[in-house]
């Protein structure tokens, strides 16, 4: 039974799912392509956005105490 065949994410090339060492990306540099995109935030999962976060001093939230 031969293995699917799908398009890699970032350049659309068609590759061999089950002979892919990147998959689902045809490469190493497509690889790279895609995870900079999400540190970037060009890419992103839709959502609520985070509460902003506060300014509150040390004094509200002291340090645990090692033991």
């Amino acid at each position: 039974m031969a293995s699917p065949r799908v398009k890699c994410p970032t350049c659309r090339r068609e590759i061999d799912w089950a002979n892919s060492p990147f998959r689902p990306f045809c490469s190493e540099r497509c690889r790279l392509i895609d995870l900079g995109a999400w540190l970037t935030e060009q890419r992103g999962i839709p959502g609520e956005p985070l509460p902003e976060e506060s300014d509150a001093t040390d004094d509200e939230h002291p340090p645990k105490d090692p033991l």
